[in-house]
């Protein structure tokens, strides 16, 4: 989604929706352009104000419209493993660096997101980064804080 509103709604309903991406109309011709490639490879992107904000929302423990249930029966079916790689992924860790930290290759570390995708019916990392803050699966750590 490109937008020139910066407005917490905006981005929940955006994501929510299925957005893999949310950049604001200011960012810089070779940021927009390198978000496009991002996202058109499957992973997602947020400008930084919004990636701020979320965390920040979710530190503060505000419930969201996302889910509010506290639980997701779905996260019964992951795995310890699956569900342990969903904890990385919502910290923030790259592919390569959840298989630096579990001694697994990158391979292997897809092969868990997408199945944790799959099992949870979501689209992406950024919803599943989501739904993990909302049922309290993980909390977003300080800046510069080693998990």
């Amino acid at each position: 989604m490109l937008t020139t509103f910066d407005l917490g709604v905006y981005v929940f309903d955006a994501l929510r929706a299925g957005a893999s991406g949310f950049l604001l109309k200011d960012v810089h011709p070779a940021e927009l352009l390198q978000g496009i490639r991002v996202v058109a490879a499957g992973e997602s992107v947020l400008s930084p104000s919004v990636t701020r904000r979320l965390v920040s929302h979710y530190a503060s423990g505000a419930p969201t419209r996302i889910h509010t249930g506290g639980t997701h029966p779905e996260l019964d079916s992951l795995t310890a493993r699956e569900r342990y790689v969903l904890t990385l992924v919502a910290s923030g860790l790259t592919n390569l660096e959840i298989g630096a930290e579990l001694g697994i290759t990158v391979g292997t570390v897809k092969s868990h997101v997408n199945a944790l995708l799959r099992k949870l019916g979501l689209r992406d990392r950024v919803q599943a980064t989501i739904l993990a803050y909302d049922v309290g699966l993980t909390r977003p750590h300080p800046p510069g804080a080693h998990l």
